[in-house]
């Protein structure tokens, strides 16, 4: 397969997926559901979309971070903290990776998600304001030990991060919306460690990872400004959707 160049029709297919992925991930996660398909059905080997994915995904959270933090849509001094907690545990998941197949974390991956969607209904108006007290020693041990896993897990497994993020930020006490700014920016520091991961192991195709990067960061940015514009009634519904996306896929995965 010439990985050198594109054809109009992929390069049409590459920026209208992750534009929509990346719409979808800047608010609540799980743009990898549209775009790591994407990239396979262009007929790249899984090795080599997984990594491709993730340098449009570091070009869409990136973006995205941006967009929080000019809104003062993120807690900077707790993501400040957080940012290398998140690097380094992602590195080390992206390192064990390379040893330890993670499929064996999918049944748990779909329990996880299914009480994150269930606990999120339930709760009716969890999120619609911030609570957050500031950093004390418990939640800055929450804190930490969340950014280290769910760092770790983005660079071993991986589905469900953004999600899980936004999730520890509500427990937390922060609404959806600077829940997903903090997330975002931690996505961001975790997608650094696995791209860079990626690119040592060669398991990058740049034209296509840029193609739909450029992409992403419009969708970003789309989706970024709506969800500060519109805020908990626009955020809320949209990760519970996610949410449930994720869970139909991992269960999906399972069963086949």
């Amino acid at each position: 397969m010439d990985i050198t160049g594109l054809s109009p029709e992929v390069v049409l297919f590459l920026l209208a997926t992750g534009f929509v992925a990346a719409f979808v991930d800047s608010v609540a996660g799980g743009g990898g559901l549209i775009s790591l398909p994407a990239l396979l059905l262009t007929g790249l080997p899984p090795s080599l979309a997984l990594g491709t994915n993730k340098v449009a995904g570091t070009m869409c959270s990136m973006t995205s971070t941006i967009s929080f933090l000019r809104s003062g849509k993120v807690d900077r001094i707790l993501v400040a903290w957080l940012f290398p907690l998140t690097f380094f545990g992602a590195a080390l998941g992206a390192y064990t990776v390379r040893h330890i197949p993670p499929e064996f974390l999918k049944p748990l991956v779909v329990v996880l998600l299914i009480i994150v969607a269930i606990y999120t209904l339930l709760k009716k108006n969890w999120g619609s304001r911030s609570t957050y007290a500031g950093m004390d020693y418990k939640t800055g041990l929450f804190s930490a030990i969340a950014a280290v896993v769910l760092g770790y897990y983005d660079g071993f497994f991986g589905p469900g991060t953004g999600s899980f993020l936004i999730f520890a930020f509500l427990m937390l006490g922060f609404d959806f919306v600077v829940a997903a700014g903090n997330a975002k920016v931690l996505n961001f520091a975790s997608n650094i460690a696995a791209v860079f991961t990626f690119i040592w192991l060669n398991s990058v195709n740049y034209v296509y990872g840029l193609t739909m990067g450029l992409a992403m960061i419009l969708g970003a940015i789309a989706g970024s400004r709506l969800a500060i514009r519109s805020g908990t009634t626009y955020v809320r519904p949209l990760f519970i959707c996610v949410t449930g996306l994720l869970v139909g896929k991992q269960l999906w995965d399972l069963i086949k």
